[in-house]
């Protein structure tokens, strides 16, 4: 498998973007949603499945693009091609406000696996897939599933993170406990599983839920510190509801500040 390769420049604080460049008849392909902008000359084109397999036949095709749907992903990709002379650059944002982390596959032996969400875009010829668990109490438990997406290949892949990401390089038996959604991924040689937080007090009244993430080394595990459900569960809990008024936040006269501010809304 031979990845094209890319030229690539990651632009943004916290509201990145990743700008890739395209020699002639270098491609990339994409989640449909992420695109940005691209300069004239490169070709838009709605495959089934990543673009990995050349010869692949239209019913594995379509059989690969089915995995997919296990992922919550649309049966299509999109994939660019510089089809013209000269250098050409095409842009990809992240969908909420984040990172975007570039995964050179030739680091980690060709394969990272990822939360299901988390793929932005990669080099033609990096193979897109789904990760299934070993193990039963982690697809019960694990707050994000049993699926998980992998990339593979020996080129560039790109993913986003909600918020600051960290990056935690474990020996060969240590362990990390992350809550399930913060997980960004990992590196095939890393050890996922699910622990009950355990105490009474701790699952009642706790507010982090019932299990952690454990990810046991050795391998390289990437996290976020704001995942999407976390930010779309906040702005839902802070949003009037029902047609109601908000909970006036940032004043200690709720109501009565939004007189005096200005705020007519009721």
């Amino acid at each position: 498998m031979n990845a094209h390769e890319i030229d690539y420049e990651i632009f943004g604080e916290e509201m990145q973007y990743v700008e890739l460049e395209l020699d002639p008849h270098e491609a990339v392909v994409a989640e449909a949603g992420n695109f940005m902008m691209m300069d004239n000359g490169i070709k838009m084109d709605t495959i089934f499945g990543d673009g990995s397999k050349k010869d692949e036949g239209f019913l594995g095709k379509v059989l690969g693009a089915g995995k997919r749907l296990l992922t919550g992903e649309s049966l299509f990709m999109t994939i660019f091609s510089n089809e013209v002379q000269g250098k050409k650059k095409i842009s990809f944002a992240s969908p909420y406000p984040g990172k975007v982390i570039p995964i050179d596959l030739t680091r980690f032996n060709g394969k990272f696996i990822c939360q299901k969400d988390a793929f932005l875009c990669a080099a033609k010829g990096v193979s897109i897939g789904i990760e299934f668990s070993k193990k039963l109490g982690r697809g019960f438990f694990g707050g994000e599933g049993f699926i998980m997406q992998k990339v593979e290949g020996d080129g560039m892949a790109f993913v986003h993170a909600g918020g600051t990401m960290a990056e935690k390089v474990l020996q060969s038996g240590e362990k990390l406990k992350v809550d399930t959604g913060c997980i960004i991924g990992f590196t095939q040689t890393v050890d996922y599983d699910i622990e009950f937080v355990g105490g009474i007090r701790n699952t009642l009244f706790g507010g982090e839920g019932l299990f952690f993430a454990t990810l046991t080394g050795p391998g390289t595990v990437y996290i976020q510190s704001l995942p999407f459900s976390r930010l779309a569960s906040r702005i839902h809990q802070a949003a009037p509801q029902g047609g109601g008024k908000d909970k006036g936040e940032g004043s200690i006269l709720g109501g009565i500040g939004d007189v005096l501010s200005g705020d007519n809304r009721f």
